[in-house]
């Protein structure tokens, strides 16, 4: 497939009126005009898994990192079958890919898959931008600056949201040959994170709404519960299974699935104003004092103070963020479970966290 080397003329819009030049690139959008709740992210490789990324629903994602495309794409490092984000905003995307891996370049996976793009975007501006005031609505495209301004101001984000519900999957299915068998909540699940999983271990992944009773009638050895998109406050059914599976059966959760557990705990959870989203978060392990560097995406967190201490649903705060506080993981006292908000099995990297799913076995294996 080849791409025009004149670019039609786009502009980037955000909700509070900011205005940025760029040029369209990957699907068409419809009308002129793409939508979405606007946060950036500061990788510098793995653009391809972090647009595949199912948690990145109702979002557009604009990358620090100014040369993007630059290795194509590759089937092998999708994170789902599709992209779930609305949009994708860069400095420079660049035309020619060159990789042994490749199989395609980044525009045509965009193109395939329907989403769009706008690149030429001074990205540090808009990263300070956003920094400063918040994640909020924007709308891209070639229709005109008092439209697209419209668009994004019209953008309802995703608080108060149930984004879960349209990337879970439909039935069950199985992964793995291992000796041990997992039940995965797929609230927005990632191929990497399944890949990690049953590396020793069967696994069934069930949709998100899949009841407690008949995931125990599976007779797992362990529950896991995802990473997904949206505001966590919306997701009372899935805090309420997750409640009834708490004393039953170890539980482990990543992301969105750490957020859950800590509400069926009784805590609360909160938007951060522009979110976590990067591959070099430094997070204290509390315990050994270690410094990991962690994968991250998430919007929400859990407030420190509203964790439980006391009483059957206690908890020890395991891990903390040493760039703003955030709850990075914690465990139950009383019960086998545990979470983390980053991601250990983050591909392409990094990889100082790994260890828990090492963790989570244990965990199993000591009931």
């Amino acid at each position: 497939m080849s791409f025009p080397t004149d670019r039609p003329p786009a502009l980037l819009v955000l909700a509070d009126g900011e205005v940025f030049e760029g040029e369209a690139f990957g699907a068409t959008a419809p009308g002129g005009v793409a939508t979405g709740e606007l946060v950036f992210n500061t990788v510098l490789s793995g653009y391809q898994e972090v647009i595949t990324d199912p948690s990145y629903a109702g979002q557009m994602i604009a990358f620090t990192y100014p040369h993007i495309g630059n290795y194509g794409t590759t089937a092998a490092d999708d994170e789902a079958a599709r992209p779930w984000c609305r949009g994708v905003v860069v400095r420079d995307l660049v035309a020619r890919p060159s990789n042994w891996r490749a199989t395609g370049s980044l525009e045509e996976m965009l193109v395939r898959h329907g989403v769009p793009g706008i690149t030429g975007i001074d990205t540090r501006r808009l990263t300070r931008h956003i920094r400063d005031d918040g994640a909020m609505g924007c709308a891209f495209g070639t229709a005109s600056q008092e439209t697209l301004h419209a668009a994004a101001a019209a953008d309802p984000g995703t608080t108060g949201r149930d984004l879960v519900s349209e990337v879970t999957t439909a039935a069950p299915y199985r992964r793995g040959t291992g000796p041990r068998h997992i039940v995965a909540y797929d609230f927005g699940v990632k191929e990497t994170m399944l890949r990690s999983l049953e590396a020793d271990a069967r696994v069934t992944v069930v949709p998100a709404t899949f009841a407690a009773d008949d995931a125990l009638a599976l007779a797992p050895d362990g529950v896991f519960l995802s990473n997904g998109p949206g505001d966590p406050a919306a997701l009372t059914t899935q805090v309420g299974i997750i409640a009834d599976l708490l004393g039953r059966v170890p539980v482990f959760g990543i992301c969105l699935g750490h957020q859950l557990l800590a509400s069926a705990l009784g805590a609360r959870t909160f938007k951060l104003p522009f979110g976590h989203h990067g591959g070099n978060h430094p997070v204290k392990h509390m315990a050994s004092g270690h410094v990991e560097i962690t994968s991250q995406n998430h919007s929400y967190a859990v407030e420190a103070d509203s964790l439980p201490t006391t009483g059957p649903d206690a908890t020890e705060l395991t891990h903390v963020n040493l760039n703003d506080g955030v709850v990075e993981g914690f465990r139950c006292t009383s019960v086998a479970a545990f979470s983390v908000q980053y991601h250990p099995e983050a591909g392409p990297g990094p990889h100082d966290a790994r260890y828990l799913f090492a963790d989570f076995h244990a965990l199993m294996a000591s009931r």
